[in-house]
């Protein structure tokens, strides 16, 4: 099933304030359940890939204040899946921190579900940090990238 369906699915679920949602393509089965303590939680079943996606919970009163957000555009993980700044083990990474950037350049990869999706800059700027671990998993919506 293709991600951005997958998206548009939990969106749904989210926004709708239904319990569950169910649906079949061909052989691909998700079911996506909402429960009170994560707004949105998905499994997959009798399909060989898993997706998971996981919610923060709002804060509440009780919660200390968060930390200041950093300055400059923060480039978000758009999908979940497996975080990699270059584009095969021993190439050199997309980006280092001091880099400038354009508009449409590739910053990094996120593979979900074996497919490499190349996630490009929608700012132009210097990269001030990387946020996310090289071969680590990042959720949706995660920063990856500070440009300033």
């Amino acid at each position: 099933m293709d991600l951005r369906k997958l998206k548009t699915l939990i969106e749904l679920v989210e926004s709708s304030g239904i319990a569950e949602l169910e649906i079949a393509e061909g052989e691909e089965r998700v079911r996506i359940t909402r429960s009170l303590q994560t707004p949105v939680q998905a499994v997959t079943a009798a399909v060989p890939v898993v997706a998971s996606v996981g919610a923060v919970p709002a804060a509440t009163p009780s919660t200390p204040a968060a930390t200041p957000e950093p300055e400059g555009h923060t480039v978000k993980a758009p999908m979940v899946g497996t975080f990699y700044r270059a584009g095969s083990p021993g190439d050199k990474a997309f980006v280092e921190v001091g880099d400038t950037v354009a508009v449409g350049e590739p910053l990094c990869i996120i593979e979900a579900m074996k497919l490499m999706n190349e996630i490009e800059s929608d700012y132009a700027g210097v990269v001030k940090a990387i946020m996310a671990e090289n071969g680590q998993p990042v959720e949706y919506g995660q920063p990856l990238i500070l440009i300033g």
